[in-house]
């Protein structure tokens, strides 16, 4: 009898760590996958708080993605494909959806295969906002306005 009390009183200590500790952390990923913004401005400037006398960090081109991580009034904190931060202005921000290429070199192609044509390769950390998808393929658009299909994997 107490070996068996011993056993349900280590699975309810168990049960309340995983509460604690994993639960909260799951709850924080799915929040903040929930809201994805693009930038739709031609420039944005991201700053080091939430407002205009705060550092311009970096600059960034439209259709760059973030995660919205906090909301100060008109003021979003972001988070890019690198895991940095910073703050932009709600009015540089869009829902429609955007991506950003995360190999050091990506092929952009004429049609949803790897048997198509290569319209133009691309460095890491370019932007394109999301045309359609299909399958496995991205039909994207540059802010330049070229247009091609990438794989899935290529971008963040």
């Amino acid at each position: 009898m107490e070996n068996s009390m011993l056993k349900y009183r280590l699975k309810y200590y168990a049960f309340l760590i995983f509460l604690g500790l994993v639960l909260p952390g799951m709850l924080v990923c799915q929040a903040g996958a929930a809201e994805r913004v693009t930038v739709k401005a031609g420039i944005a400037n991201l700053r080091s708080g939430p407002g205009t006398k705060y550092e311009v960090l970096w600059q960034v081109e439209q259709y760059h993605p973030f995660l919205v991580v906090e909301k100060k009034g008109n003021w979003y904190k972001i988070k890019d494909f690198e895991g940095d931060m910073a703050w932009i202005h709600k009015s540089l921000l869009s829902k429609m959806t955007g991506v950003i290429t995360k190999k050091t070199k990506s092929n952009v192609r004429s049609e949803p295969n790897t048997k198509s044509r290569i319209l133009f390769t691309v460095e890491r950390g370019v932007p394109f906002k999301v045309l359609k998808r299909k399958g496995n393929w991205i039909r994207i658009e540059h802010a330049d306005g070229e247009k091609g299909w990438i794989y899935k994997t290529l971008v963040w």
